[in-house]
């Protein structure tokens, strides 16, 4: 049962849904895996991990929008996180993606992050949407370009330091 009121999302492959109790522990080795996670924000321990898992609950209740789970359609795993983030501090909101050990190269993120963006433009009536990417993350920043982000600024965030934001082509483009 999905822990916050999100709509069920389809591509050809991909489920996106609301997060479940269920989703914790995939969430969690991501964020503990030190390597994997360093340009999304790692934890240093289980007790932060599930915080972040807890975080992204709390950010659809407070928004209506979140993170959703990438769901695997042929085999019901969890397959990474994609939508949108807009934390405090944030410069404006995040179309992000994360996809879990085993689903990487796979077109994974390429596919959810299409359409938790078209989700944004035509659901929640957003005009923009940006990328925030650590400048280390080569291929974060190679499949926001795939997608038609370009990078505008480097800016400080006070999460992750030095930080890309990288600009989307709004819904008119899209169409």
């Amino acid at each position: 049962m999905s822990l916050v009121q999100a709509p069920r999302l389809e591509t050809e492959r991909l489920i996106l849904r609301g997060p479940e109790k269920r989703d914790a522990e995939p969430v969690m080795a991501f964020l503990l895996d030190q390597a994997r996670a360093a340009g999304f924000g790692a934890s240093p321990n289980r007790g932060e991990a599930w915080r972040w898992f807890c975080l992204n609950v709390g950010h659809w209740h407070w928004h209506g929008y979140g993170y959703f789970t990438i769901e695997d359609k042929t085999t019901g795993q969890a397959a990474g996180i994609s939508g949108i983030w807009n934390p405090e501090s944030w410069p404006e909101p995040e179309l992000g993606w994360v996809v879990f050990d085993g689903f990487e190269g796979k077109g994974v993120a390429f596919e959810a992050a299409q359409r938790a963006r078209r989700y944004a433009y035509e659901d929640l009536g957003f005009t923009t949407l940006t990328s925030n990417i650590v400048p280390s993350n080569e291929r974060s920043k190679a499949l926001a370009a795939r997608l038609g982000a370009r990078y505008e600024r480097t800016y400080f965030n006070e999460n992750m330091g030095e930080d890309e934001l990288w600009r989307h082509p709004g819904p008119e483009a899209l169409a």
